[in-house]
């Protein structure tokens, strides 16, 4: 199984690829999309849309989980969120792939085991269970391979109780 992870943002979009196999969790791409911020935002967002059709085109994830919606103190930058994953939706729309969303806490749980995690441990963790030689880089980078390993480990229990319910 191969998880395309997003960690959503008009400005800077994270993205982690990870695959299951064999019980173990492989990291097979990761970074972040960057737009400019002097372009109008529909440019920024036909950027975005390119950049993660042309991930999704060389991956073929089986799923695309992403990062939910957190309404902070800034309802723009909620809005611009908003938007860039609904441009991460379309092109999973786009190719028929499912897509899973989880909220940071869901996914510091996951990682960390505490839905409290800071960044940093995040980073750590998402080092580990990938078997990365150092943390990534930027912290969308991290977020976006933490939200693929959130999946990649759910998705085997889910469809065996989806299974068993069936």
């Amino acid at each position: 199984m191969i998880v395309l992870g997003i960690d959503p943002g008009l400005a800077s979009t994270g993205f982690g690829v990870v695959e299951r196999r064999a019980g173990r969790l492989l990291a097979l791409d990761g970074g972040v999309l960057a737009t400019g911020a002097g372009e109008r935002p529909e440019r920024r967002l036909g950027e975005l849309h390119e950049a993660l059709a042309r991930l999704v085109a060389e991956h073929a994830p089986d799923a695309m989980a992403l990062e939910s919606l957190y309404f902070g103190q800034n309802a723009r930058s909620a809005f611009a969120v908003g938007q860039a994953r609904g441009v991460a939706m379309l092109c999973a729309g786009q190719r028929a792939i499912p897509c899973h969303s989880y909220t940071p806490q869901q996914v510091k749980s996951a990682v960390c085991g505490s839905g409290r995690a800071p960044k940093e441990q995040v980073a750590r963790m998402v080092a580990v269970m990938l078997g990365l030689p150092a943390p990534p880089a930027s912290e969308h980078t991290a977020d976006a391979l933490a939200v693929a390993i959130c999946h990649a480990n759910r998705a085997p229990l889910a469809n065996a109780l989806q299974a068993v319910a069936g």
